[in-house]
């Protein structure tokens, strides 16, 4: 859950897993870690010492670009394998620690995360609970509820009803075809 001034404003921009920036570690950022970055005017901030306009939706694209090309992002292509496949050593402590430091979340945080992240799509799309929690995979009833509470914020009943908004709910089916495909495929 977080928090918002009714008047205020804020933009986020979801990477690809394995994308982050490197002054501003993911695992610094979890947890209502937030970053409040300084106006350099009304519509730019400051970014390591130099001034970017506030994107919007239509050039996020050509944002994200351009702090990459100022190497203000960077990618780590383990983790990209690592999300596609399993691990090629199984309980590699190396492996884990660097996914976790580029992430900011274990692999199996990040697999449950998805998984409610699809779930709540088939509820908001109308398939009733007991079908949306059996087509995620989880246990039972309690054990649906318990992490879409969790990773959500909301139960299924409430994100049944709309009760509240939800953000960041689109693009799920790379990971979701990856994260939860049979070892053995």
């Amino acid at each position: 859950m977080a928090e918002f001034p009714a008047q205020g404003e804020w933009f986020a921009i979801r990477f690809k897993l394995g994308s982050f920036m490197p002054h501003l570690r993911p695992g610094a950022l979890r947890d209502r870690n937030d970053v409040a970055l300084p106006d350099a005017a009304s519509r730019s901030f400051w970014l390591k010492g130099s001034a970017w306009d506030y994107p919007t939706f239509e050039n996020a694209e050509t944002f994200v670009r351009q702090l990459a090309e100022a190497g203000l992002v960077a990618e780590d292509r383990l983790v990209g394998d690592l999300l596609r496949g399993p691990m090629r050593q199984p309980g590699s402590r190396t492996q884990q620690r660097r996914f976790l430091e580029v992430t900011g979340l274990t692999r199996g945080a990040i697999r449950q995360i998805e998984r409610a992240r699809h779930a709540t799509l088939l509820l908001r799309h109308g398939v009733p609970i007991l079908d949306a929690a059996f087509e995620a995979g989880y246990y039972d009833q309690p054990h649906f509820t318990r992490s879409l509470k969790r990773w959500i914020g909301q139960t299924p009943a409430q994100i049944v009803r709309g009760e509240r908004q939800l953000s960041f709910l689109y693009k799920t089916e790379f990971l979701r075809s990856a994260m939860f495909r049979s070892p053995l495929s």
